[in-house]
């Protein structure tokens, strides 16, 4: 979604194209890594971002998994909302929830998250969110495995089963788990 380049010495931020109707493999990361995710109410602010868009029809979420400092969708952007892209109202409104639940709650960790720039006070995502789009079944399956272990790795030993750890939808595609009853079934569409 964001990239970046310089240019005489300024860092200008541009929107790479995000297609309607195509599948993206989409890795979005809290600013300097800073592991705000790891307190469940801001793992809930994404669900309940995602479910919002989901039932205005703006979306379809196949495959989630949300980490301490970072979130990985496999997810499809379906029509416009209002004058912006799906995943820019995704971003936005992440974003002002995490900074009125920090003003009321962690004022030492919004610290963390002060930037110096014209547009903005804080800042949560790092602007260098890439989507992958996903062409192919195999492809997806690819991804849809790798963000359902990426719980499981040494670094963050969050669980010992991918079954287990709640913020994933694994168990959604391995046990029929409805508990997010939100996520499309990538097989219904591919």
């Amino acid at each position: 979604m964001w990239g970046h380049k310089q240019r005489e010495g300024k860092e200008k931020y541009y929107i790479q194209t995000v297609e309607f109707g195509e599948i993206y493999f989409y890795t979005a990361s809290m600013l300097d890594w800073i592991p705000l995710l790891r307190a469940d109410e801001f793992k809930q602010i994404i669900i309940d971002s995602l479910v919002h868009l989901v039932k205005k029809e703006k979306i379809r979420v196949y495959g989630f998994v949300i980490m301490p400092n970072h979130i990985h969708l496999i997810w499809e952007n379906v029509t416009i909302n209002g004058k912006e892209k799906p995943h820019a109202s995704f971003m936005k409104f992440t974003g002002h929830r995490f900074l009125e639940e920090l003003r009321k709650t962690n004022n030492e960790m919004l610290s963390k998250f002060k930037v110096d720039r014209n547009s903005r006070d804080h800042q949560f995502w790092q602007r260098n969110a890439l989507p992958i789009r996903l062409y192919d079944r195999k492809i997806l399956e690819q991804k849809l495995d790798y963000i359902h272990l990426n719980p499981l790795q040494a670094h963050w030993n969050l669980v010992s089963d991918p079954n287990d750890y709640y913020y994933s939808s694994c168990s959604f595609y391995e046990h029929g788990d409805n508990h997010f009853s939100w996520l499309t079934h990538y097989m219904d569409v591919m």
